[in-house]
């Protein structure tokens, strides 16, 4: 009988701000498998719009098909990357459906939220391992422009949202390397594995 925890970590933060370099760094570290967003994302724009009802039922059965098959297996975690607008209820309602399969089975639901300087997000905004990962990122105007109107639209860190929860951590990682943020992560959220630090 499998007694493993299931254990889901999101990392959320504003566009650009490394979730999917932080995400590989922990992942490094504990074991744990990344599902960055563009991995459901990119196919899906091959063949629908961005935003197009079509586009969102496709990404969404993709995403809770994954996140099922995780929560039931033998993996030891997962990372899964998420730009949550704060004040979109509908964000907040996605988070709970994304977390219930590991919920459901009694694991653990971990929150690392990101922030940086605007400055810091628009340079890293045309990082090679971005742009490889992330196709439609390729069009850097286009892919600036959007950063820039998603600060202008959305509030994209927490304001009270946490507040006294033992679930989450926060980092400002304007100035550390993603290895840094990984092994405050592992250390804060007492995630599996061991932080550089403590090798």
């Amino acid at each position: 009988m499998n007694q493993r925890v299931p254990t889901l970590l999101f990392v959320i933060g504003p566009p650009a701000v490394g979730k999917m370099t932080v995400g590989n760094a922990i992942a490094a570290r504990t074991g744990f498998r990344v599902f960055h967003n563009h991995l459901t994302i990119e196919p899906v724009l091959r063949f629908f719009d961005f935003g197009t009802p079509p586009f969102h039922r496709l990404v969404e059965s993709f995403r809770a098909g994954v996140l099922e098959e995780v929560a039931a297996s033998d993996l030891p975690g997962l990372v899964f990357t998420y730009v949550w607008a704060f004040d979109h209820p509908g964000d907040a309602e996605a988070v709970s459906k994304y977390a219930e399969p590991f919920v459901r089975r009694g694991g653990r639901v971990l929150f690392l939220e990101l922030e940086a300087s605007q400055e810091a997000r628009l340079k890293r905004n045309a990082g090679a391992d971005r742009l490889a990962e992330k196709a439609s990122k390729r069009d850097l105007g286009r892919s600036r422009l959007h950063l820039l109107e998603a600060d202008d639209r959305y509030r994209l860190n927490s304001t009270t949202e946490f507040a006294g929860r033992d679930d989450h951590l926060r980092v400002d990682n304007t100035d550390l390397t993603p290895g840094e943020v990984a092994d405050l992560a592992v250390e804060r959220l007492s995630l599996p594995g061991r932080s550089a630090r403590q090798s």
